[in-house]
């Protein structure tokens, strides 16, 4: 029997009847935590704006994610602009809001040697067990390695690295004494005592069709690619599939994650206002962010996530286009949330 869509359980709900549990699937919700201001505001400040919204982000989310750069990405922003570093506020983050996992979207696999990190990870799994996902990816920002210098290799050797690192912390987390040699890396006779339990799940960040949904397939947990739209995603999914098929694993055993901007309110005019208002989607210009965004009332919301639902994604990582107001996070809580759940 075919497993009903969500547009479908939607359907019947609104009907009344109620759907059997082989017929749901949980649907998870994280919140981007901003890593910069947008409006000039300084350390302190933001840091108290990011906090009061974890507090409410605790009640009815399941995670909070934080990008891994040392300076502002984006090319609307000013350098200079305060910017969190990723693993320091993590670290601090998970032990003040116990209800909630956290995770990176995603570690620059270049900026941390793989098993040191896979130590970094154990104890950290050791001080809040299950609760931290360690989202990792190969890296991307040129201009960010160089100022923190760093050697910037080309895509295929930023590639090959991460999977050298993925191999050698499953090995650090699993093996007693480990050894490995690679093109990129090298590991010998280390130990990574106490072993994290459970396992984090590791989630490949990255859309590269020919190298990295090669290296999600053989190795990833989970898999995140932002700022897609359901076509795009869809395509995606298909090639992922295939470089399953080739490596021999499960495709099923992979969890689909969709990260990317909301705006919703009560209208879908007011909805539009903030995003035109943001520069995450009025300024960005290495993709199509008005495409890309979710905009709408709460029930456009469901219906767009909806369809992205169906093609397999399970777990949702969203950035609030209206910080440090909360009326989005509120309005998502109250009336998508429990819906899709």
């Amino acid at each position: 029997m075919r497993r009903l869509s969500l547009l479908d359980s939607m359907k019947f709900s609104e009907l009344g009847y109620e759907l059997s549990e082989e017929n749901r699937v949980r649907i998870g919700f994280g919140w981007r935590i901003p890593e910069f201001p947008i409006d000039r505001t300084r350390g302190p400040e933001f840091i108290a704006q990011i906090l009061r919204s974890l507090e409410r982000v605790e009640e009815s989310f399941d995670s909070a994610w934080l990008s891994d750069h040392m300076m502002p990405w984006a090319e609307w922003q000013s350098p200079d602009t305060d910017n969190l570093e990723g693993w320091t506020t993590i670290n601090y983050l998970i032990g003040s809001f116990k209800r909630l996992s956290f995770g990176h979207i995603v570690l620059c696999n270049s900026y941390r040697n793989p098993a040191l990190l896979a130590k970094m990870t154990a104890t950290l799994s050791l001080l809040a067990p299950g609760r931290f996902i360690l989202g990792i990816g190969a890296g991307w920002n040129k201009d960010e390695y160089l100022s923190y210098g760093y050697e910037f290799p080309d895509a295929s050797a930023r590639v090959e690295a991460l999977a050298e690192a993925v191999q050698i912390i499953r090995k650090m987390w699993t093996e007693n004494v480990i050894y490995f040699r690679g093109k990129h890396f090298s590991v010998t006779g280390a130990y990574c005592n106490p072993k994290p339990n459970p396992l984090p799940p590791i989630m490949i960040g990255g859309g590269g069709e020919k190298l990295t949904l090669k290296v999600v397939a053989s190795y990833a947990d989970w898999w995140n690619c932002p700022n897609l739209t359901v076509e795009q995603y869809r395509h995606k999914l298909e090639v992922l599939k295939n470089h399953c098929e080739r490596v021999g694993r499960n495709y099923e055993a992979i969890k689909k994650t969709w990260l990317g901007c909301i705006s919703i309110a009560e209208t879908q005019d007011e909805a539009l206002r903030i995003a035109k208002n943001n520069p995450f989607v009025a300024k960005e210009t290495r993709f199509d962010a008005m495409r890309s965004t979710i905009i709408g009332t709460p029930e456009r919301v469901s219906q767009r996530l909806a369809e992205f639902i169906d093609l397999g994604v399970e777990y949702f990582i969203f950035r609030f286009l209206d910080f440090p107001n909360m009326k989005g996070i509120e309005l998502f809580t109250e009336k998508v949330a429990e819906e899709l759940r």
